[in-house]
């Protein structure tokens, strides 16, 4: 509690008065991990603490933070400068950006996009779409809805490619002729060993009999591969195979494939491994810089070892680490089991955290960006709070998000001698200008949770009462009232479903006023939750944003 308390005081002096629970909860967790299996009962303490802050004054949050800490006073903010490095660059700038369609981009996708997005803009560069859709394995196949679904999502991104996308499958036959002219140089061969010999003799570093083939033997073999059984042969690039590392000897760069493809159906059947497909394309479409995750370092090493073979000059590669988010695990190969058997409703369901489905849950694309360009540039494994990308968001739409009641699983209450009070509650509690929700009473109210005995209580925007019995109208902070929020026992009241992260779903009443909102407006539901519109009728449907 006293940490609690600390991280809102210091939050709220450092912002004129104002903490932000979001990035107190982020900043909670990062320093006591353990707490995270408790996050829903710390984001609740948090909220109830930040809301006591942010009554007090300036002056009152400073003297209680002297009181508590004094250190966190005097010590000046050090910020690590996560800014993008220059580019050594001479010329035009060309990037790419090279999704693998098995599923719509998901929040860990959005970050090279973004970051090649950046230094593109930084540069007045151009950037390529290229979708790499060549074949892949059994367990990770492309999804023809992909190739929309990517480009929707970039376009929501506001991430600006060249108009010309290119696609791995329209490019098979300028693969084959440049597979030939390796041929030619007597830098490959085709290789008809078992898995079993060739992983033995990789791991000592012993060439299997198919290396000593004759060019004119491997011309023949190449051509035959084109009629050959599925795995029965493969073209290989002659690497060091005493190369320290076992994966570099003599890679694969063409097998034989019989599965259909989306797009180009069953037209090929020999196709390239992506760091050969990359190491032509790159140069073809001459790229200047390259941004990759360092998970391919050894791919960026074997199209370092083509271009050296065709001699050609290389592109700048700059790897980074990938994106996480704590407790959520980013699988599109995983989410797209799920779309596919039904038990996620679609592409847009939340838990697939894809941005189709981040849009539908009213977080902003510029949300997004601030966050991912938080983390800068390095080769650093990122795993962090979501309650950071939340707290960026917050920031975007605090200020426009209207302010609605919601009662979850609501029960019944009746408050004796209550007058009839037509409340006037305020659309945006900083913005008066914006207008009230007139709501009516009439004695019977629904509540969350039913009061406690002996307890005052205070309706929001409402009057003060305990034990059932009304005690006042206005505010009167000496009571101690517990706030809560209400609403009237009405015909008129809107039968709501909130649709969480987890898929789970939060059923209850919200007010009236609900009617009038847009498809994709996103409001907080007052004491709870930011929340967006995505279907009217019985029910409205709303997707949990973040608290």
């Amino acid at each position: 509690m006293k940490d609690i308390k600390i991280l809102a005081l210091e939050n709220a002096v450092k912002h004129k008065g104002k903490a932000d629970h979001g990035t107190v909860v982020g900043h909670l967790l990062a320093k006591n991990p353990e707490l995270r299996k408790k996050s829903k009962e710390i984001v609740d303490e948090v909220m109830k603490m930040v809301e006591e802050i942010n009554s007090l004054s300036l002056e009152e949050q400073t003297k209680a933070l002297q009181k508590l800490d004094a250190t966190r006073l005097e010590k000046k903010e050090i910020r690590e400068d996560h800014s993008l490095p220059e580019l050594d660059t001479r010329g035009k700038v060309v990037m790419r950006i090279a999704p693998y369609p098995s599923g719509p981009l998901h929040i860990g996708n959005a970050r090279p996009s973004i970051l090649n997005d950046e230094y593109v803009k930084r540069y007045g560069g151009k950037l390529i779409l290229f979708m790499d859709d060549t074949i892949g394995s059994e367990a990770k196949n492309i999804s023809k809805d992909s190739y929309k679904l990517i480009r929707t999502g970039l376009d929501w991104l506001k991430v600006k490619y060249d108009k010309e996308v290119y696609y791995k499958s329209d490019r098979l036959e300028i693969y084959y002729k440049y597979a030939k002219k390796l041929i030619k140089k007597g830098r490959t061969y085709v290789c008809t060993c078992n898995s079993t010999t060739l992983r033995s003799n990789r791991e000592k570093g012993i060439p299997c009999k198919c290396r000593r083939s004759t060019i004119k033997h491997t011309l023949k073999a190449w051509e035959e591969m084109f009629t050959a059984k599925e795995g029965s042969m493969a073209l290989r690039l002659k690497t060091n195979i005493e190369h320290p590392n076992p994966a570099f000897r003599d890679r694969v760069i063409f097998r034989i494939s019989d599965r259909e493809h989306p797009r180009v159906k069953k037209k090929y059947r020999v196709w390239p491994l992506l760091d050969f497909s990359w190491a032509i394309d790159d140069h073809l479409l001459k790229m200047t810089h390259i941004l990759r995750g360092k998970d391919l370092m050894i791919e960026t090493d074997m199209e370092k070892y083509i271009w050296k073979v065709f001699g050609w000059k290389e592109p700048k590669v700059i790897h980074h680490g990938l994106l996480q988010l704590e407790g959520v695990k980013l699988s599109k190969s995983k989410f797209k089991k799920e779309v596919e058997s039904g038990e996620y409703s679609g592409w847009d369901d939340p838990r697939t955290w894809s941005l189709q489905s981040l849009k539908k849950r009213g977080i902003l694309p510029e949300a997004i960006r601030n966050f991912i360009l938080e983390f800068g540039l390095n080769q650093n494994e990122i795993t962090a709070p979501v309650e950071r990308l939340y707290s960026e968001n917050k920031k975007l739409i605090d200020k426009k998000a209207n302010r609605y009641f919601f009662i979850e699983d609501p029960k019944k209450i009746k408050i004796k001698k209550s007058p009839l009070v037509v409340a006037k509650c305020p659309l945006h509690p900083d913005d008066e200008k914006r207008g009230h929700r007139v709501i009516k009473t009439a004695g019977e109210f629904y509540v969350q949770e039913k009061p406690k005995e002996d307890t005052v209580y205070r309706f929001m925007h409402l009057f003060n009462f305990k034990n059932n019995q009304f005690i006042s109208l206005k505010y009167d902070k000496s009571l101690g009232a517990k706030m809560i929020h209400w609403l009237p026992v009405s015909d008129s009241l809107v039968e709501t479903e909130i649709v969480m992260p987890d898929g789970n779903v939060k059923k209850g009443l919200s007010e009236e006023g609900v009617r009038k909102l847009k498809l994709g407006e996103t409001i907080q539901f007052e004491r709870n939750f930011f929340a967006c519109l995505v279907k009217k009728g019985k029910p409205y449907i709303f997707y949990f944003g973040h608290r």
